[in-house]
């Protein structure tokens, strides 16, 4: 964990307190680093844990994960997952071991906050690592409680669907239990999508929403974009779309492409994933996947 590992120059920095050197030259995210730079997250909060130091700032650290964005933004490269401090990993659990001791006490493998630095929530990620105990959380999030004598055939289940499946959804969970697929709130049914050059891309989608089937079409900047834009008029929920990447997931034309993303709704974070050999198709189901966690 970099939280206990600070670089080089921090080990410098923080060592040459004691000999009064106090200036920094700093940078969010490390863009435009050279041998003296730092990562100015990691400084702030190491500054901010370890009081013993007898320095402070006065940054304002909940404004560091917005801010880390908006670099990205700009910068159009994304947030590194394996950040210390802003990256989607700090605050997100898939190993069994890590999960038991999160969930017991937070405290063990996060020794940063999440609010502390923006980030709304820490996350626990389902995958052929976890164990019993992230299984029944994961459960509990979404309405299922079960004694442990239920647990045991459920668990040895998951372990089996994890085994085929990289990434553990709400709907997975829902079908784990014995619940159908159309028990979501929305269904993905149709996507169409035109686009080309010099053509604007145009997008027809087809939702089983709330048990009615509806339709809209939009146009983007580009195929996701207009087939996002259609979902979000028939689904009409102000979610913001945050952090939005696109994997291979192995290599070649005829890959698959994973999609991971990330939907803020009224201050909570919300993620949603999927895999498809159409990229336009998976950033769509996992669009929709985050938004039937919302609703």
């Amino acid at each position: 964990h970099r939280e206990r590992l600070p670089s080089l120059f921090e080990h410098w920095f923080l060592g040459g307190k004691s000999l009064s050197i106090f200036c920094v030259v700093d940078c969010v995210r490390l863009f435009g680093r050279c041998f003296f730079c730092s990562s100015l997250e990691e400084i702030v909060m190491i500054l901010k844990k370890h009081k013993e130091l007898g320095l402070e700032t006065d940054i304002n650290t909940k404004r560091i994960h917005p801010t880390s964005f908006l670099v990205s933004k700009l910068m159009n490269m994304p947030i590194q997952a394996n950040n210390a401090v802003v990256g989607r990993n700090a605050y997100s659990h898939s190993s069994g071991i890590h999960q038991d001791g999160f969930l017991k006490n937070k405290i063990n493998y996060e020794i940063i906050s999440p609010k502390e630095v923006g980030v709304p929530d820490s996350s626990i990620l389902l995958t052929a690592r976890s164990g019993r105990a992230a299984l029944k959380y994961r459960l509990g999030l979404i309405g299922y409680y079960f004694v442990n004598g239920e647990m045991e055939q459920i668990y040895t289940d998951f372990v089996e669907m994890a085994d085929r499946k990289k990434d553990i959804t709400d709907e997975d969970l829902q079908k784990l239990v014995g619940k159908k697929k159309t028990t979501l709130p929305i269904q993905l049914t149709h996507l169409q999508v035109i686009t080309g050059s010099p053509l604007q891309p145009v997008a027809t989608v087809k939702l089983n929403f709330e048990g009615k089937e509806r339709q809209a079409t939009s146009s983007g900047n580009g195929p996701i974009d207009a087939s996002l834009k259609a979902v979000d008029k028939i689904i009409k929920k102000k979610a913001k779309l945050g952090e939005f990447l696109i994997q291979a997931m192995s290599g070649g034309s005829d890959d698959s492409g994973k999609v991971h993303l990330q939907l803020t709704h009224k201050k909570r974070i919300y993620y949603g994933f999927s895999a498809n050999t159409d990229v336009v198709t998976a950033s769509v189901e996992a669009y929709i996947d985050a938004l039937n966690k919302v609703i």
